[in-house]
């Protein structure tokens, strides 16, 4: 496969081709880019355009002493889950984007996770086009919701994240 990507954001997935773009190597290229994701045990099961699905497998090291999911392992998952809807939304103009960096976020916990928990993320779809549309380098603010349920289909936790989105626009990007 022929390198497209030169720098930025991007440089991380080294083989992205933005006019054909092969979603799960995104996946496989993102699996392991959160250290703190693989200690937590995180696994990213689908990047799409639409959204990302992160999943805490039911794991020991994942529970908290009440043998819940761990409220950071909610949160890491769900940060994760954001970051990865990201970069599936963005995949055809990812070779603009110098950095993606959570700003801020609200967490509610509703019920108690047990089990296998998946984090799915989606973003806002105004705010992601409004940078996909970049004609110039800008800074873009990006709302990311995501939902964390059990192998019942429970809503266990919600989060919103907002990310500040670098876009560098110049000679070799487009």
């Amino acid at each position: 496969m022929t390198t497209h990507v030169t720098g930025g954001f991007a440089a991380a997935y080294p083989d992205l081709d933005p006019a054909a773009v092969d979603y799960e190597y995104l996946r496989a290229a993102s699996q392991d880019m959160v250290p703190f994701g693989r200690h937590v045990g995180t696994l990213i099961t689908e990047i799409s355009p639409d959204q990302a699905v992160v999943e805490i497998p039911a794991i020991d090291h994942a529970r908290n002493h009440m043998g819940t999911v761990h409220a950071g392992a909610l949160f890491t998952a769900a940060d994760i889950a954001g970051a990865a809807a990201f970069v599936g939304a963005a995949a055809t103009r990812l070779t603009i984007v110098e950095r993606l960096v959570l700003r801020g976020g609200t967490a509610s916990y509703r019920k108690p996770a047990v089990g296998r928990i998946r984090a799915i993320a989606t973003v806002d779809q105004r705010e992601l086009a409004d940078m996909l549309a970049a004609e110039r380098s800008a800074r873009f603010e990006l709302g990311v919701k995501a939902l964390l349920r059990d192998d019942n289909d429970v809503v266990v936790a919600k989060f919103t994240f907002d990310y500040v989105v670098d876009v560098t626009l110049g000679e070799g990007r487009s």
